[in-house]
């Protein structure tokens, strides 16, 4: 990295100053997760938005699916842009769910909107922690992937929503591990989608979700460390056999997982 020293003499005494360049983790492509470092105090806004920044310097941010136009990051008195590289997705057709979890009957809606809000909750979460800036690691050992990120999903042939995860197969009851420390802020045993559900909080907004366990646990309020078992695989709620589906979110804006885990 370039930089430029600057130096003044002040009173007999020797005083350099190093101008210094945000630096990024991360690539600027639709879904993605990013990193950014900076000097501890900076003021950082992503396009408008002001975002956190740890004593250390560093701060985190997402980019939106279907994002077309570029990101203007605000570093102090600096504006820097990033063109956003833009991506194709897969299509994948699902058959054999029940037909009420294609399309739910209307005795369902309530319950529906009030588990969404649940999951609404967790995930604008704005904590202060900094694990997010912490490596992820897969959380089932030998599965194989078998959704990812940004497809057209066709239930029963029905076009639906895109998924927003990434799935792992593997065998009913087999150990998942949490994927970075964090903090649990849901756990519940039967949401109608996502069965049993956790939502993992590790700062600055961003949050880890895993659904359709068989087992869970852990508990709302515990700090879990990176690796330790958090439940176990099912297929509970909107789920044709056993896997692990886990989702990234930067507050409301669902983010592809795999760009935590490089998963080639």
């Amino acid at each position: 990295m370039d930089s430029k020293i600057i130096i003044y003499f002040i009173t007999g005494l020797l005083i350099t100053f190093k101008s210094y360049a945000v630096e990024f983790q991360g690539k600027f492509i639709q879904g993605h997760y990013i990193i950014g470092k900076t000097l501890p105090g900076t003021k950082i806004l992503i396009d408008k938005r002001q975002v956190k920044v740890t004593k250390e310097g560093y701060f985190a941010f997402g980019l939106d699916k279907d994002r077309k136009f570029d990101v203007v990051i605000t570093e102090g008195s600096k504006k820097i842009i990033k063109k956003v590289q833009k991506r194709k997705y897969k299509i994948q057709r699902i058959d054999g769910l029940p037909e009420k979890k294609v399309t739910p009957p209307e005795e369902f809606y309530e319950r529906i909107k009030k588990e969404n809000k649940l999951i609404a909750k967790a995930r604008a979460i704005d904590s202060d922690l900094s694990f997010f800036k912490d490596k992820f690691i897969v959380p089932v050992d030998n599965a194989i992937i078998t959704g990812v990120y940004g497809s057209q999903r066709i239930l029963n042939g029905i076009p639906k929503w895109p998924h927003y995860g990434l799935d792992f197969a593997q065998k009913k009851g087999s150990p998942i591990k949490a994927m970075n420390n964090g903090i649990v802020t849901l756990a519940e045993n039967d949401l109608f989608y996502t069965g049993a559900t956790l939502i993992f909080d590790h700062g600055h907004g961003i949050s880890t979700l895993y659904m359709h366990l068989d087992k869970i646990f852990v508990n709302v309020g515990e700090h879990v460390k990176k690796g330790d078992i958090i439940g176990t695989v099912g297929s509970t709620g909107r789920a044709t056999g056993p896997h692990l589906d886990i989702r990234l979110n930067w507050y409301g804006t669902r983010l592809d997982p795999n760009s935590i885990l490089n998963i080639k």
